[in-house]
């Protein structure tokens, strides 16, 4: 397949995303689909209630009535996913569904890029970006999750920690 998947959200009926999503991932499946249709979710996140004095983490839909779907857009896949039961149909005019924008992904966080780090902890790196481009310091903490990293940098003769993003720094030679 040469052209690119995108994510588009298909709307469902409330309370219904899991089962569409179940039911598309089938239809996937049993038609193999698997190229033109590659992932399907009902994006959700985990938040602490507080019901009768006890504390429970439960998950939760960030978008109810929505799911995510990274698909290649061809008339096939069209219809196989509008067709789904419980599906009332994608977001965006009827005619063509309108993909989400890099920037639309990045803040949903539907993709996790993983980020392979050639520095650790304690090793010297230099900073490549921002206001303390160019020095050198020692790398304190790293947090992935996030994409920050503690650096200590010397200024003024004292130890200065600086927190960057993972990519404003580079091992140092």
């Amino acid at each position: 397949m040469s052209e690119e998947a995108k994510w588009y959200v298909v709307h469902t009926y409330s309370g219904y995303e899991n089962k569409v999503a179940s039911n598309l991932e089938k239809a996937i499946e049993n038609q193999n689909l698997g190229e033109m249709i590659r992932e399907v979710k009902v994006p959700t996140e985990k938040v602490v209630e507080i019901k009768d004095g006890k504390e429970r983490e439960v998950e939760r839909k960030i978008f109810p009535g929505y799911v995510l779907v990274k698909m290649v857009l061809n008339d096939r896949s069209w219809y196989i996913v509008r067709n789904v039961r419980g599906c009332t149909g994608f977001v965006g005019p009827s005619t063509k569904p309108i993909p989400l924008t890099e920037e639309e992904v990045k803040k949903l966080g539907v993709e996790v890029k993983t980020v392979k780090l050639s520095y650790k902890v304690g090793e010297s790196v230099k900073i490549i970006d921002g206001p303390l481009a160019n020095m050198v310091g020692t790398v304190t903490k790293i947090d992935t999750k996030n994409k920050t990293v503690e650096v200590t940098v010397s200024m003024f003769g004292r130890e200065t920690p600086a927190e960057l993003e993972l990519g404003q720094i580079e091992p140092a030679v």
